[in-house]
């Protein structure tokens, strides 16, 4: 705003040998198209066209700094007007109408007809672009971060509500328990399980329904089991090979996670094999477990289809489904298959 007052200033002060009500349309068409911008927008910049053709009509043999210093008014305005208005059909209606009226009035007083057009494009169009980029840059950013925080629940809270789920229902299966505190672990167990559905339509909601991608997951293939194991879940690791290349451990991991709590969710106090081999510049994880009635996976299917999305980040193939009593995932990532 100070630099938007400083270029009026110098309009008032460079036009003092024009008419008065040409200087005063020059300083108060800016200030108009500004005051316009909060109750409508399209209007304010109908208010900048105007202006930049005013500015044009002054420029014939030389180029009168006044002018200049309108055009650069009015195009403060138009990068601010760029931020606000969204749908761009409205404007470049204006822009179209506003390069033809300034080309014939330019035309009808015997001035060069360019000369309209070239200041509307230089100070209206492109300043109005720029704003628009920035808005589009600012949702850009907006939606990345509400993408991030829909990954982090999903990886943390996720997962976390599953194992709750599993050591309530571990404990309800005790014998030396109460009736009335095995309704209360009951309850408990069926809570963590609406929340984990509940934090689903959440994560989709800030995902704009969209799975939410492959990121690296914390800790280590041997944690995620150990801490499952510690839930009561029946789970068994086997390894073989060499070490995988960081980018693919962390992607293995992230697959072992959703599978564990895909199984967790959905087939509780099924028997889980987890198997990871890594030979020949490529990695093989295979997870399983039994399943009865639907199985999992009969639910948003959001984890798996980021998961998918994440293993072709890195090169790599990702099967899903149900084989019978059966439900499998495998992924095969090569290593150095980032792309």
């Amino acid at each position: 705003m100070v630099l938007f007052a400083l270029l009026l200033v110098a309009v008032a002060l460079g036009a003092t040998d024009l008419p008065g009500w040409v200087v005063a349309v020059a300083l108060l068409a800016p200030v108009a198209a500004l005051a316009l911008l909060v109750v409508f927008p399209p209007g304010s910049l109908v208010v900048c066209a105007g202006a930049s053709q005013l500015a044009a009509l002054a420029m014939d043999d030389s180029v009168p700094p006044w002018s200049v210093a309108l055009a650069a008014a009015v195009g403060v305005v138009s990068v601010l007007a760029g931020r606000v208005v969204v749908r761009p059909a409205i404007p470049l209606v204006v822009f179209a109408v506003g390069a033809l009226v300034g080309g014939g009035v330019a035309a009808l007083a015997g001035r060069e007809w360019g000369a309209g057009p070239f200041v509307l494009l230089a100070a209206v169009v492109l300043p109005w672009s720029v704003g628009r980029s920035i808005r589009q840059q600012t949702e850009v950013a907006r939606l990345r971060e509400r993408n991030r925080i829909a990954h982090d629940m999903h990886d943390t809270l996720g997962h976390e509500l599953s194992l709750l789920a599993l050591r309530a229902g571990a404990l309800e299966l005790s014998a030396d328990l109460a009736e009335p505190h095995r309704r209360a672990v009951a309850e408990l167990r069926s809570g963590a399980a609406a929340a984990t559905d509940r934090l689903a339509e959440i994560i989709g909601v800030l995902r704009d329904g969209e799975p939410a991608p492959l990121r690296p997951a914390d800790g280590s293939v041997d944690e995620l089991v150990e801490r499952a194991a510690a839930a009561g879940l029946a789970v068994t690791l086997e390894t073989d090979g060499e070490t995988a290349p960081p980018v693919v451990d962390r992607t293995v991991v992230r697959i072992v996670q959703e599978a564990l709590t895909n199984a967790m969710k959905h087939a509780p106090g099924a028997a889980v094999r987890v198997r990871r081999v890594t030979a020949e510049g490529r990695t093989v994880v295979t997870v399983t477990n039994t399943v009865a009635g639907g199985g999992p996976g009969t639910g948003s299917r959001r984890g798996l289809a980021g998961l998918r999305a994440g293993v072709r980040a890195v090169g790599g193939t990702l099967r899903a489904g149900r084989r019978g009593d059966v439900f499998e995932i495998v992924a095969t990532l090569p290593h150095g298959g980032e792309r």
